[in-house]
C-alpha cells in the first residue's frame, strides 16, 4: 500500500530510490546505535523493515499539501505512522522485543523512518523545475 502511494507521487524510479535509500538510513542506524554483542552473541540486522517505515515517512509527507483530498490521505496516514513510530520509540526504550529467540530491529525501523523525512526535506530544498520553466 505505502509503496504504491509512494509510486503514484514519485514514479517507478523514485519508488526505488526512496526503497533503497531508506534501506541504507536504516541499515545505517542499526550498524552505528545498535549493540555489536547483546548476550555474548554478535548481533547482526537483516530483512526489509526499515525501508518500509521509510516508505511510511514519505507517502505521509509527501500528501501533504492545500489539496483536501490528499491533506485528509496525509493525515489519517499520518496518524497510523506516528503511532507506528512511537511505539518502535518505546520498544527500543525498553530494551527490544525478541520474538523467537531473535531480537527486533526498532532501531532499524526509526532509521528508515527518519531516512524518509530527512529524504523529504532535502528533496524539498531543490529548486523546482516546473517553476523555471514556467517563468
Amino acid at each position: 500500500v505505502f509503496g504504491k502511494m509512494v509510486e503514484e507521487t514519485e514514479g517507478s524510479w523514485g519508488l526505488v530510490l526512496v526503497y533503497l535509500l531508506t534501506a541504507a538510513g536504516a541499515a545505517a542506524a542499526a550498524f552505528w546505535l545498535q549493540p555489536a554483542v547483546v548476550r555474548g552473541a554478535v548481533t547482526v540486522s537483516l530483512g526489509a523493515s526499515g525501508a518500509i517505515f521509510g516508505l511510511f515517512a514519505v507517502s505521509v509527507l509527501t500528501r501533504l499539501s492545500w489539496d483536501p483530498r490528499k491533506l485528509l490521505e496525509g493525515l489519517i496516514l499520518g496518524n497510523f505512522v506516528v503511532r507506528q513510530v512511537l511505539q518502535e520509540a518505546q520498544a527500543q526504550a525498553a530494551g527490544g522485543l525478541s520474538i523467537g529467540g531473535l531480537q527486533v530491529a526498532h532501531i532499524a525501523h526509526l532509521g528508515g523512518a527518519l531516512a524518509g523525512v530527512l529524504l523529504v526535506w532535502l528533496l524539498s530544498k531543490l529548486p523546482d523545475p516546473d517553476a523555471k520553466a514556467s517563468s
